[in-house]
């Protein structure tokens, strides 16, 4: 995707492979810019810090910072020991544990001295892979809000989505906002609600923003007025990310996903979540008891980033300095709520056996 008219990856080597670059996604809207990651220490503070987000993206950077790891200390113990950190930094997303594993696959069986650059070279892999099927989630979804176009003709298909899963959120082009982006291009007119996705504003910070910088028309909203628009027929469909889906269908993204599915069923909306093949945990079946809630920090509800009349780009705190805030980053939508899955396979029931038809091998 592009920003001013350049195009920029999420992630990408620089220094022919000594370091990656990111997008600090912790300052936009307001100022972009980009944080060079050189150590270990560096990846896991980007995704710990959400300088980096998103369950693609995390992986990718997972992956680099193995590589990272490897290029100071190609050791088993550094090996195993860089594992156990980049998991840990956070634990809902499974795509950060499926990423540090292929890498450990792949390089494991290696003499020490071979280790770093082939981690380089399967991170640089694994980018590719994800761009690729990004774009692939985008052409399947596309079909669907062609679909409703048809349905709905002589004015723009709206679509309501959480969060952010655009491009900032993978590689490129993004899992829920590619079908948007290629239906955009494609000539399909195509109106976004963007909640707002308290806490952290993500929607408001960044889907906003990327859909600004591709030219998509969108209307930023109060995560609280999704419901309202639905029940006034001003949503056609609603997409969402994924953080993990599971083996039958059920899909953890962004706290306050699941009052949006609610929502959705009840107003007969369509509700579909997009995601790619590593965002499938095949060893869990039930999102509810099975999928760990990250709990991140309370000042992350406490405080509000903005800019100022003058400028000035600042945080205010919102609460009564008596009051605790609780802060659970992630909630599980069952699958019975989920129209459909967009995968880079494919669109499917969000079943066991609608799954299992898209990927045969699992």
């Amino acid at each position: 995707m592009k920003v001013a008219g350049q195009h920029y990856r999420t992630i990408y080597p620089v220094q022919d492979g000594a370091a990656v670059e990111v997008i600090d996604q912790t300052r936009l809207p307001h100022e972009f810019a980009t944080v060079r990651l050189s150590r270990l220490d560096d990846a896991v503070r980007a995704i710990a810090d959400m300088i980096v987000r998103g369950a693609p993206l995390i992986g990718a950077t997972g992956a680099y910072g193995m590589a990272l790891a490897l290029r100071a200390d190609a050791t088993t113990a550094a090996l195993e020991e860089a594992r156990r950190r980049l998991v840990a930094a956070r634990p809902t997303a499974v795509n950060l544990r499926w990423a540090v594993d292929e890498v450990l696959s792949a390089v494991a069986p290696l003499p020490v001295a071979e280790r770093a650059a082939a981690a380089f070279q399967c991170a640089a892999e694994l980018c590719d892979e994800d761009v690729a099927s990004c774009a692939s989630i985008g052409e399947y979804g596309k079909q669907i809000l062609g679909e409703l176009a048809k349905q709905h003709p002589g004015r723009p298909i709206n679509v309501l989505t959480h969060c952010n899963a655009g491009w900032l959120a993978t590689v490129d082009y993004g899992t829920a906002l590619a079908p948007i982006y290629k239906a955009h291009d494609a000539g399909i007119a195509v109106h976004v609600w963007v909640d707002e996705t308290r806490p952290r504003n993500q929607g408001a910070s960044l889907t906003a923003w990327e859909l600004g910088q591709h030219g998509v028309p969108h209307t930023a909203i109060a995560d609280n007025a999704g419901g309202h628009l639905m029940q006034h027929g001003r949503v056609d469909v609603c997409i969402v990310g994924s953080d993990r889906t599971t083996a039958r269908g059920d899909v953890c993204n962004k706290v306050g996903t699941y009052l949006k599915a609610l929502a959705a069923h009840d107003c007969g909306v369509p509700f579909y979540a997009a995601l790619t093949g590593p965002t499938i945990d095949w060893e869990i079946d039930d999102g509810l008891a099975q999928i760990p809630i990250e709990e991140r920090g309370a000042d992350e509800v406490r405080w509000v980033r903005g800019r100022t009349a003058q400028g000035a780009v600042v945080s205010v705190d919102i609460l009564p300095a008596s009051s605790q805030a609780a802060n659970p980053a992630f909630d599980v939508t069952p699958a019975r709520l989920v129209t459909g899955l967009i995968t880079e396979r494919g669109v499917c029931p969000a079943t066991a056996e609608g799954l299992r038809r898209l990927y045969p091998e699992k």
